[in-house]
């Protein structure tokens, strides 16, 4: 069992998925990075002065001036401001990954696929269409 799994594992595919995982991981965390401290700060200066990871909905009727006050007093909150900084985050690398796929596309060449074989008239063996109920040319029905 043990050489089973060696070989399970040594295998190309399983290797390049655990290596493009490992990465995709890094590089969640830059992106998210980006979004947080250099993307929103902007951002939120423009919208005057909003810190878009503070932005909460209190549901409780304990008031709380911040994000962490309210977390750290256990108050139920909705927390859309760290929601709306996950979802630009989700559109960046969804963004990324459409231009990293877009230029493999374009670099890697696209494999052909195998002549397919004429379909043939049982009756007068010319080639004919694959739709086709009747042959056109000697009319007889397919």
């Amino acid at each position: 069992m043990l050489e089973e799994f060696k070989k399970f594992i040594m295998r190309g595919n399983v290797l390049d998925m655990a290596v493009g995982i490992i990465i995709g991981a890094a590089f969640g965390k830059i992106v998210t990075s980006f979004v947080n401290d250099i993307l929103m700060p902007p951002i939120g200066l423009i919208m005057g002065q909003v810190d878009f990871s503070n932005l909460f909905i209190n549901l409780s009727a304990t008031p709380a001036a911040t994000l962490a006050e309210a977390k750290a007093a256990g108050l139920p909150i909705i927390a859309y401001g760290s929601f709306l900084n996950s979802v630009i985050d989700f559109l960046i690398v969804a963004f990324a990954i459409f231009m990293l796929i877009k230029q493999v596309n374009r670099i890697v060449p696209k494999k052909e696929e195998p002549a397919k074989e004429p379909r043939l008239c049982p009756y007068c063996k010319t080639e004919i269409p694959d739709e086709a109920t009747k042959c056109p040319h000697c009319t007889s029905a397919l």
